[in-house]
Formats: structure tokens, sequence, C-alpha cells
């Protein structure tokens, strides 16, 4: 007897069972709770004591039942809309996938700009800073990793259905929605500026005196960057583009490497120094501050994708996605410090406070264009753009997923090719406007780190205690609810930085021209 079947008629339902636009399914009847510390388990009833009055034959059939349950997963109530959208249409993802997408979303161009933060800070509140947040973010991370399925039997595939289940319906969304959406749009639209401008750079470095006399402009290069995320955007969904995540994780490591040591490598301008850089006024010099401790936040964003990687795996109660996924995570982070910290720290000390406010791969362009040989620097260049094309796929995912899950919920049915796909033109093509009009990749570093900060470093606490639910004034109840606060303080501050930034010191992206 094949109880398969069976079980699959129980556990899908005849109607998608939709609630919000994000796809989140209708939690499970919550069941009593016993004195026993064992946890509950769909198969807890199917025990060696709860069979021993049965027959042998009978016995047989619901041992093999049970089996089965324990491998196949959680008798989640599954939601066919599920199916239909990015994040959740395939769930064949592994430690290697998670690695690859966690270190796509967790270095790449944000590392060029952060020894900009330290011309402002200097090198003990710089060092110290970076290290704060390094750790603070990985908690955090780890607190996502393991509230995915903090219910039994429901997994939390996004990042604003665990915000409901956390803060209620309406509160979940108004706070987890907009900061999410903004980071990943943000996010899109920085690396539109960062990839068009490296894109000049690179033909630049080849053509050299070959150019022609009127060469593409940096809005026409911009355009040509979009257009080519465009098309990667096709592909389906965020399994999908496992390989283009293993592309932009190979590049970012090599990328970061090559720009820091031939930095390190190179004469030291004789004008160099490390004193932080003072403004005309103490409150300018306060802002400019925050704005670089913005700047710092904003190197640690992708949190906001850590429930949609971890739904991408599949989930059983002998192997749930959670092990997998911290897995993937710790190797993926381990890079990512080897990433950030030798490219803050050896920029600074390479270029001082004459650091530009484009970041690292511009000073050393404008520095030392003549002394590194040209096929090393237009490979390295080379290099930033298939990054940052790969980023911008991983970044969009959670944008696509909600255009199509707005669709689904009003059509009832999956979105086509052709709309699928004027979902993502129509997105890029946004990205790219926004980018024309405010291009400023260092005060949008610091506004972006600002806004976005509660996504990585405060709601992850407040969840923990509003799902967990720890002892009231224990340690671990005051340490989450002291961080949590601590990071909505830190995320007024830093916007406040950035947005007087943006509005006084007019930080617009400048690349040097070569001579």
């Amino acid at each position: 007897m094949d109880e398969r079947p069976e079980t699959e008629l129980v556990s899908i339902p005849a109607t998608p069972d939709i609630l919000t636009p994000s796809g989140q399914r209708s939690p499970r009847p919550p069941f009593k709770e016993t004195k026993s510390s064992t946890a509950w388990t769909p198969t807890s009833l199917i025990s060696p004591r709860f069979l021993s009055p049965i027959g042998t034959p009978m016995k047989r059939v619901l041992i093999n039942m049970k089996g089965y349950l324990e491998e196949v997963g959680h008798l989640t109530k599954l939601n066919p809309q599920d199916a239909w959208l990015p994040i959740t249409e395939s769930r064949n993802g592994n430690a290697h996938y998670a690695a690859f997408h966690n270190l796509n979303a967790g270095v790449g161009f944000q590392a060029l700009i952060l020894p900009v933060a330290f011309a402002f800070l200097g090198w003990s509140w710089g060092i110290i800073s970076l290290t704060i947040a390094y750790f603070w973010q990985l908690y955090t991370l780890w607190i996502l990793v393991q509230l995915h399925e903090a219910v039994p039997g429901k997994r939390y595939n996004r990042y604003v259905e665990l915000a409901q289940a956390a803060f209620g319906e309406r509160l979940g969304v108004w706070l987890a929605l907009f900061p999410t959406v903004y980071l990943s749009a943000g996010t899109a639209t920085a690396l539109i500026l960062i990839g068009g401008e490296t894109m000049k750079l690179f033909f630049q470095i080849v053509c050299g005196p070959l150019c022609s006399s009127n060469p593409l402009t940096t809005v026409e290069w911009y355009l040509v960057f979009t257009s080519l995320c465009i098309v990667l955007s096709q592909l389906p969904n965020l399994n999908s583009i496992a390989g283009l995540s293993l592309i932009g994780a190979v590049t970012a490591i090599t990328y970061s490497t090559m720009v820091w040591v031939l930095s390190v490598s190179q004469p030291r301008p004789p004008s160099i120094s490390y004193q932080p850089l003072t403004s005309p006024s103490s409150s300018a010099s306060v802002f400019v501050v925050l704005n670089a401790l913005g700047i710092i936040a904003f190197a640690f964003r992708g949190h906001n994708l850590a429930m949609e990687i971890q739904a991408t795996m599949p989930s059983t109660f002998k192997h749930p996605a959670h092990v997998p996924m911290w897995r993937g995570a710790k190797v993926a982070y381990f890079f990512i410090a080897m990433c950030l910290f030798p490219i803050a720290i050896g920029g600074f000390w390479a270029y001082g406070n004459l650091m530009p406010s484009g970041g690292i791969l511009n000073a050393l362009y404008g520095f030392h264009s003549h002394d590194i040989p040209r096929g090393l620097l237009a490979t390295t260049f080379l290099l930033v753009v298939f990054n940052c094309l790969s980023s911008f796929q991983i970044y969009s995912m959670p944008v696509f997923d909600s255009f199509e899950a707005g669709y689904t919920s009003r059509t009832n049915r999956p979105c086509s090719v052709w709309v699928r796909s004027g979902f993502r033109v129509f997105y890029g093509f946004v990205s790219f406007f926004i980018g024309v009009a405010l291009p400023f990749l260092s005060s949008i570093a610091g506004l972006l780190g600002g806004l976005t900060l509660p996504v990585t470093f405060a709601y992850p606490c407040f969840m923990w205690v509003l799902i967990k639910k720890p002892q009231k004034f224990s340690f671990n109840w005051y340490f989450n609810w002291t961080l949590g606060w601590l990071g909505i303080g830190f995320s007024l501050a830093f916007s406040i930085g950035g947005v007087w930034s943006m509005v006084n010191s007019g930080l617009k992206l400048k690349f040097f021209k070569p001579s």
C-alpha cells in the first residue's frame, strides 16, 4: 500500500490560500502544548508504544509511512502560488548554492567605498566600526537562519513573511516591505552607476589613443550596462542564477584582492595624510561621520535575501534547511571578511585622506594608471563589471517576486513568459532613470546604509524575542532588545547623515579622466 498520493492530497489545498501579495501561507492551527520536553512532530503518534497492539502487517505499513513522512518533510500546508514565484519556484538548493548566493550578495562594489569611510573616521574608529558591524550582522544572520522554520509545519520563505509573524500582519508589512524593496532597488541603482562607469574606464584603457573622437557618454554607458542586466534577468528563478552567483563570488574575491594588492604595492602619494578629513563646522563634521558610518553599514547589506536563499532548499525533519544554509553562510562570510577588511585597511594605507569619493578603484586609476600594466588594470575593471552584472540579478529577484506575486494574486494563474519579461524590463529601466537622476554613489551608500540598517541589525533581534520568547529579563532578552534599539537609533542617525551629505556636500560620483 503506497501512502504517498494520500499524503500529498492532504498536504496541498485545492485552491490557492493567499493572504498577502508576498505569497504568505495561512499558519497551521495552533495545537496544545504538553508538559513533555519533546517537541511535537507529525509522526509523534506513530511510536513503538502506540504500535504495540497493532498487528504486524499494519505496523509495517505505519512504520513505512512514518519514515516517508520524516523523509519528505514537515507536512507543511503548501500554497500553489509558491510554485509560480521566482523565489520558491525551485527548491533544489544546497549548501554550495547558499555559499554562492551569500557571497554574491555580501561582497561587491560596496567594499570599494569602505576606504572613503576610513578617510572620515581615521584608523582607530574605522577599524573598530568595521569589526563591530561584521560580528553584529553575523549574529543577526544566524538569527534569521534559525527563524526560517521557527513554527512547526511552516516555512517563512520571505523576509516580509517573517516580519508579519513577529510584528503582526499589517505592521510587519509596513516595517519590512519598504526597507527591503528600497534596499534591492537602491542597490540595483548603485550597481548601474558603478557598472556603467567601470565599463567606460575599461573601454578607455583597452582602446587607449585609438578611441574615436566621439566616445559614448557616461549616461550611454549606464544604458549599455542596464541592457546587459535586463538580458541576464530573464533567468526564471533564484536557483537558476546559482551559476551567475558563483561567477559574481569568484570575480568579487579576485578583484578585491587585486585592487588592494595593487594599491599597497605602488608608491604612496607624497602628500598623503591619515588625519580624518575635517569640515568647516562641528555640525558638518558630525553629519559627515554619520554618513561614513552609514557607508560601513551598507557594506553589510544582504540580510534581506537570507530567508529567500534558504527558501530554495528542501527541508525535512532529518535534514532541515537551516543546516546547509548556515554551513554555506559561514563559508561565505569568511571570504567576505577576507575581502572587506584588506580593502578598507589597505586602501586607506595606500591613499589616506586623498581617497576620492568613488572609492579605491577610482584612486587606483587616478594615481597609478600609468604605473600598472594596462592589461592588468583592464582585467581588474572587467572583473568588477562581471560582479556588478551578477549582483544585479540576486538583488533584483525579491522585486521580481513581488511583481509576480501581485499579478498571480489578482489573476490566480502564473505569469506568462511575456508578462515576466515585461516586469523585468520595466524594473531595469526604472533603475536606470533613477541612477541618471541621482548619480551620488557615496551619498547613496550612506543613505542606503541608514534606511535599510534595521533589516540587518535591528529587526532580527526583535523577531527573535517576539517569536522565540526567551525568558523575560534574562541575558538573552536584554541582549536582543538592546541590540535592536541600538540598530534603530543608528538607522535614524545614519539616514540623517546620508541626507545631509546628498543635499549639502554634493559628493558626486567622480572618476578620474586619463591624462
